[in-house]
């Protein structure tokens, strides 16, 4: 087993360090470091937001500005010898160390909810004994349980093709969609940037997962596209609720560590096209998972003018939330932003139930632990 490391410089945004990482997904990137299959690879890793939000007096002017052209600066790729398209790649998350100043902010015109809240806001966190805790929140104490937000690699040619393609089209019938942009890019080499696939939405390749069971101990199973798989990491979070819900979680940069491996010929011969993962212990003491004391509000597929739609999780999910930020408003005294906060780094969206037609349910789950302190 060897050992490498990728150190870089985080008081100096991406952009004024190519040669450490990229913020766009292509084949063409060139992998930084070279390893085999059983090796461990330590890299460092910058905020989501790429410094933008690092100053402590921030404007709500500034945090409205923020340009999304910047993120998310990934370090990597990884090329791990011998993968090949068609195989599985072992990603085993041995270390998440947090760096910097977390934050979670709330950027108009981002977010699951982002017609509710135009706004700008900022919560800045502090970090200690296993919690966050922060001024701005009197009273919430969140667990930590470190994770990296994205993890991927790299599409082939052909799936980047297909991948554009596809984007393209939802964009054409109006959907959210920020397709390839030169602006603010890494690499800036046109024949990348001009093409190259943005950093926010999840893949195939893995990407913005945002998975909060992927901390230490979890390993990811990732189908291989290209020679070497060229893997990237970046994104951090310290903690989440399944949702993030305004955009963001405690956001913060860190120093990943990571065992890599490879099924050879799995994702072929299984038919696998998405990334898998699987762990063998909690990824936090059982009691914090599945809390004893929580409170919860679910929703359904109505709307506030009364129209009903069938089927509509998202519409569900919006309200289950809308419910808690009201709850947590009446019961605890905070104002919508504090409370939009809250959901999005300890509130856990479940699906409830997906067969009664026309209305699904989803809860929002608050453990009452975060919020009663």
């Amino acid at each position: 087993m060897a050992e490498y490391e990728i150190r870089i410089d985080r008081s100096n945004p991406l952009a004024k360090e190519p040669a450490s990482g990229h913020n766009r997904w292509h084949p063409d990137i060139e992998p930084i470091v070279r390893c085999r299959p059983g090796d461990e690879v330590e890299m460092e890793t910058r905020d989501a937001f790429d410094l933008q939000f690092a100053a402590d007096d921030l404007t709500g002017e500034e945090i409205a500005g923020v340009d999304l052209d910047l993120v998310h600066p990934l370090t990597g790729p990884v090329f791990v010898e011998g993968a090949a398209p068609g195989d599985l790649l072992v990603v085993e998350i041995l270390d998440v160390r947090p760096a910097g100043t977390p934050y979670t902010a709330q950027v108009p015109g981002f977010g699951f909810l982002r017609d509710d809240f135009p706004d700008p806001y900022i919560v800045k966190w502090d970090v200690e004994d296993g919690y966050a805790t922060s001024a701005s929140l009197p009273g919430v104490r969140v667990a930590g349980a470190p994770f990296m937000g994205i993890m991927g690699v790299a599409p082939s040619r052909e799936l980047l093709g297909q991948i554009t393609a596809r984007e393209q089209a939802l964009l054409d019938r109006g959907g959210f969609v920020l397709p390839p942009d030169v602006g603010g890019a890494v690499p800036s080499d046109p024949d990348i940037a001009g093409e190259a696939l943005r950093t926010i939405p999840p893949r195939e390749i893995g990407g913005n997962m945002d998975i909060k069971h992927t901390a230490v101990g979890a390993r990811l199973l990732m189908p291989v596209f290209t020679e070497g798989a060229l893997f990237s990491a970046g994104d951090a979070h310290y903690a989440q609720g399944d949702c993030e819900t305004c955009g963001t979680a405690i956001e913060m940069a860190a120093t990943f560590r990571a065992r890599f491996d490879l099924r050879k010929g799995v994702a072929a011969e299984r038919g696998i096209r998405d990334v898998q993962f699987e762990r063998d212990d909690y990824f936090l003491p059982p009691e914090l998972q599945a809390p004893r004391r929580f409170f919860a509000t679910t929703g359904i597929a109505v709307d506030g003018d009364g129209t009903n739609y069938s089927e509509n999780v998202t519409e569900a999910a919006r309200n289950a939330l809308r419910n808690m930020i009201k709850h947590l408003g009446d019961e605890y005294g905070y104002t919508r932003q504090q409370a939009y906060t809250i959901c999005s780094v300890a509130v856990d969206l479940k699906i409830s139930e997906l067969v009664d037609v026309p209305n699904f349910i989803v809860s929002a789950v608050l453990p009452l632990a975060v919020v009663e302190n």
